[in-house]
């Protein structure tokens, strides 16, 4: 591999090998055999030749903010890092893409097309570090894509290193490309049918006007009431967020400056497009707001107001490390219509277990980001977190919602996806990997649940005696 890459872009020793033990989520850290940094397309098809022939497991990996374990190594595999190829390769304002390598940030790519009065639309919340490449592989959304949607929506062609290194490209600059919509099975595969080299993006032009507001209300029950109903009346918010009290506390903890009062939950809204409508639309949005109970509702004075506003919304997730040792992030979907009654089970659930959880999440679509904090330290805290964590997906799955919203599936919530799907569709998704990786070399023990040992019951995962007695393992 060195041959290919370069000696320095080659890390065999250890101590250098424990940074690619996980992605962001922190537990289940497992050493790869070889991290790679490839620096063009070729590169990319010449490693996976290499692995190929030598049998060798492939694990992809971006910036590792991912959620899920999505980038976790396997053992003995050879982590393709591609955070080398960050270049803007070609920016046409005239059609409305650009095209990009896949290790560049989300939000550098705004930033380097800003003067031209564009954007790239879809914002994680780690929109400063989280690469396009892991936004395609893991169909990334964001605050705003209640109204713009999510990568897969901005996402019009890529160059992909297949299985033997084959390259081949998707798609294309049109806004539609004939043919079977590969694109759709691509992005969102979680790097487990390729690795995208080059991702050609669609551009948006900045809206004319923008207006936010911010209201406080007693509890999350006349915070859920007001995002229905301002859906309800027909509204499109670009952007509408909750957070609840706990959540507030860490966010006011992270960023000093923040003034928000002590409440129950907070709605974080934008409206943007015409003056005209926008105006309208966030008036009568204020309106519900304040009907369904708000105490207080702020409309920003300045950009530099509205941005405050928007950095404590981003920076929930890393704010709440003050106020817990650890947590795990969860990423459920539900109706918007149950979101104040789901909330109330959370948490019922936590309390019970003796667990505080802390909400975040993207109200206007219900994909709930509930933040299970727990310690370490304490004997079986971890273990009472995990089944916390999983039975709030099961609840979501229960009411029609799914086990992920924009974190993937990954390493984490595999044991889940018979919750959501049956044998069939699951083998369904098989046979799609197996079309496009025959030999299961890309990301393997990701998404779909490991194939059952003889005599295992179906649904989620429950280790096999012979397992248990070290006689089998799962791959």
């Amino acid at each position: 591999m060195a041959a290919v890459v370069g000696a320095r872009n080659c890390i065999r020793e250890l101590s250098d090998l424990v940074t690619y033990e996980c992605d962001g989520l922190a537990h289940g850290r497992v050493t790869p055999g070889l991290v790679v940094l490839p620096g063009s397309t070729e590169e990319v098809a010449e490693v996976v030749r290499i692995a190929g022939a030598a049998g060798v497991p492939i694990v992809p990996r971006g910036s590792g903010t991912g959620l899920s374990g999505g980038a976790r190594p396997v053992p003995g595999c050879v982590v393709v890092t591609l955070s080398r190829m960050r270049r803007i390769l070609e920016v046409n304002f005239d059609d409305g893409y650009v095209r990009v390598e896949p290790g560049i940030a989300n939000l550098e790519i705004t930033n380097r097309i800003a003067a031209g009065g564009y954007y790239y639309a879809p914002d994680p919340s780690s929109q400063r570090v989280c690469s396009i490449g892991g936004n395609f592989a893991e169909n990334s959304g964001g605050a705003h894509c209640l109204k713009y949607g999510f990568t897969v929506n901005h996402v019009l062609g890529a160059r992909l290193v297949m299985d033997g290194g084959e390259i081949v490209d998707v798609g294309g600059v049109a806004p539609d490309s004939p043919g079977y919509d590969l694109l759709g099975v691509l992005v969102g595969s979680e790097g487990m049918l390729g690795i995208a080299t080059e991702i050609t993006l669609r551009l948006l032009r900045k809206p004319q006007t923008t207006r936010t507001f911010f209201a406080t209300f007693p509890s999350t029950d006349e915070a859920g009431d007001a995002v229905s109903g301002i859906i309800a009346a027909g509204i499109l918010p670009a952007a509408i967020e909750m957070m609840d009290r706990l959540a507030i506390e860490a966010a006011k903890a992270y960023l000093k400056k923040l003034d928000w009062p002590d409440v129950g939950a907070v709605l974080l809204m934008d409206a943007d497009g015409p003056a005209a409508e926008v105006e309208h639309v966030a008036a009568r949005a204020v309106e519900i707001a304040k009907g369904c109970g708000a105490l207080e509702v702020r409309i920003p004075k300045s950009e530099a107001e509205r941005q405050l506003l928007w950095e404590g919304r981003k920076a929930a997730f890393a704010a709440v490390g003050r106020i817990s040792p650890s947590y795990l992030v969860e990423d459920g979907v539900i109706p918007r219509s149950e979101i104040a009654r789901v909330l109330r089970e959370i948490s019922e659930m936590a309390s019970a277990v003796g667990l505080r959880v802390a909400n975040v999440f993207h109200a206007g679509d219900g994909n709930l980001h509930p933040l299970v904090l727990y310690d370490t330290q304490v004997p079986g805290e971890l273990e009472h977190a995990q089944k916390l964590g999983a039975d709030i997906l099961r609840l979501c799955v229960r009411l029609g919602g799914s086990i992920t919203g924009e974190h993937g599936v990954g390493a984490e919530k595999k044991a889940f996806m018979a919750d959501m799907f049956g044998p069939t569709d699951l083998e369904t998704m098989e046979m799609v990997r197996c079309a496009l990786d025959p030999q299961g070399r890309f990301n393997p023990g990701k998404v779909l649940p490991t194939p059952r040992l003889c005599g295992e019951q179906p649904g989620p995962y429950q280790p096999h005696p012979i397992e248990k007695a070290g006689l089998a393992e799962r791959w």
